[in-house]
């Protein structure tokens, strides 16, 4: 059998790169107050003063949030040698039975008339098996370019990143999207949605990651869209190459989600 010498070293290449990430970056889940307001400090730097988004509940204490945070799990993507943040996402569990199925996740805040799918909603899927992903954000020192407004100054950052650091930024968004994979499956969720701009979903697709398109677009800093994955779909389609990075992932927010929720259950008691 003859061996392919161009796929063998690119596929090494894609080896040595994940493991660098691995050895670069830590992933955590908040617990602790002070946990979640660092990410919602990153969120604040990326969607407020990079895309110039100001929710009502936005606050003066640089920080944003909203009522979903609460029945979210938050996870931080940090830069091990530097202690930065680089990365952040949540994964929204349904909002408590009380509030109705029009209020089941953030997409429908934003437009229940633009969910027209006649089994793909929220509403008209089983409560405990539904979730979203959102608050993706990247921070301005790990991307090549701002999104929309320039509003950090990147000489307030001390850190000098090497030439070999830098070569695993890239990776950080798909690194987001399998710590939600992992996040989903350890929740024991399966339906997943998510509001994306359209380019996004074509990106993840060359992952493996074939989003279904649930909603008509509407105007939210951009076009966005509602999308859709059954996350057992999505764990056979994912392209292999990805499957040890997504397993590393998930070993290690495996033990942090047990210690969450016996730390939300041991709240519930007392």
């Amino acid at each position: 059998m003859e061996v392919n010498n161009e796929s063998s070293q690119t596929y090494c290449s894609t080896n040595d790169l994940f493991a660098l990430f691995k050895e670069d970056f830590i992933f955590s889940i908040a617990i602790s107050d002070l946990e979640k307001s660092r990410i919602y400090k990153l969120r604040h730097e990326v969607y407020c003063q990079e895309i110039g988004y100001h929710p009502p509940e936005i606050s003066n204490q640089n920080i944003e949030s909203d009522t979903h945070d609460s029945h979210s799990i938050h996870c931080l993507i940090e830069h091990r040698r530097s202690g930065l943040a680089a990365g952040c996402l949540r994964l929204v569990l349904p909002a408590p039975l009380t509030e109705g199925k029009n209020k089941r996740l953030p997409l429908q805040d934003f437009g229940e008339k633009s969910l027209p799918h006649e089994t793909l909603h929220p509403a008209k899927l089983p409560y405990h098996s539904i979730c979203e992903i959102s608050r993706f954000a990247i921070a301005r020192a790990f991307r090549h370019k701002a999104i929309n407004n320039e509003t950090l100054d990147l000489n307030d950052i001390k850190h000098q990143f090497t030439d070999k650091e830098r070569k695993a930024f890239p990776l950080i968004v798909i690194a987001l999207f399998l710590a939600t994979y992992s996040l989903v499956g350890l929740m024991n969720k399966r339906h997943v949605f998510a509001m994306m701009e359209p380019r996004l979903p074509r990106l993840l697709s060359m992952s493996g990651f074939k989003f279904t398109k649930v909603g008509t677009a509407i105007e939210m800093h951009g076009t966005r869209n509602a999308f859709y994955i059954d996350h057992a779909k999505a764990e056979k389609e994912m392209h292999k190459d990805l499957m040890p990075l997504y397993l590393h992932i998930r070993r290690v927010l495996a033990p942090q989600v047990e210690e969450l929720l016996e730390a939300k259950q041991s709240v519930s008691i007392t």
